[in-house]
């Protein structure tokens, strides 16, 4: 069964925030630095956690929000909640931001349970920014859920060199067919990028206490592709463990 509590993190300007530490069972193995969407570490956010940990990883979620406000948990299953959670998102400094992602990786990496390799999962705001710690940090892996700005970062696919697997919805409202042909384009050539499609699923289909984003059947697909790349570059038990 795992075991979850607070981690503090120090940031490189002397401060410090929270995070939401998830252990497997055995109570140790390769980390994953899990990046929320724009409703803070929530409920789904700490589930995914769990799911993590499930499959045999270390998984640390950071307050990413911290420096606008400290412990950011919306309720993701009330549409009405969606314009304050964009609100907040809208606020926060992208290379303070990396900076402190870039402290988060560090600190799952030092700890004593972290007996591998480390990798980072985001999800809608939180595939962004794993595709730019992709980047900018290299961890051992990447994977991207449904993240909005990739598109405007298309030179930035050439610059990827850690494997990355990126996903998206086939009819996603808020990342237009146009924009996810333009990703796979700009990434044709780059052999440590994988791109999945999930034909008519819409934005935020993984987040299974939303019922207007929930999608099962391509949460269940995306799912079982993440669950066997982390495998195969972090090791660990994978699915059914």
């Amino acid at each position: 069964m795992e075991t979850t509590r607070t981690e503090v993190i120090s940031t490189d300007d002397g401060a410090t925030f929270n995070g939401h530490l998830a252990l497997p069972a055995s109570g140790h193995g390769a980390g994953v630095l899990l990046i929320q969407e724009i409703f803070g570490v929530n409920a789904y956010v700490r589930d995914v956690a769990s799911r993590l940990a499930g499959l045999g990883y270390v998984t640390l979620a950071p307050d990413v929000f911290w420096r606008i406000q400290p412990g950011v948990d919306i309720d993701s299953s009330d549409p009405a909640n969606i314009e304050p959670a964009i609100g907040i998102a809208g606020q926060w400094d992208p290379e303070l931001g990396l900076a402190d992602l870039g402290a988060a990786l560090q600190h799952l990496h030092d700890l004593d349970e972290v007996t591998g390799a480390v990798a980072v999962v985001g999800f809608c705001f939180g595939g962004t920014q794993a595709f730019r710690i992709a980047k900018e940090l290299e961890p051992a892996c990447a994977v991207g859920y449904y993240g909005s700005g990739i598109a405007d970062m298309l030179d930035d696919l050439h610059d990827i060199t850690c494997p990355t697997m990126l996903h998206f919805g086939g009819q996603d409202d808020f990342i237009p067919n146009e924009q996810v042909d333009a990703v796979k384009t700009a990434a044709a050539d780059n052999h440590h990028l994988v791109i999945h499609v999930h034909e008519g699923a819409g934005h935020a289909f993984d987040n299974h206490l939303a019922p207007h984003f929930s999608q099962p059947e391509a949460a269940a697909a995306a799912w079982t592709e993440t669950a066997s790349f982390l495998y195969m570059h972090l090791g660990g038990p994978g699915i059914g463990a």
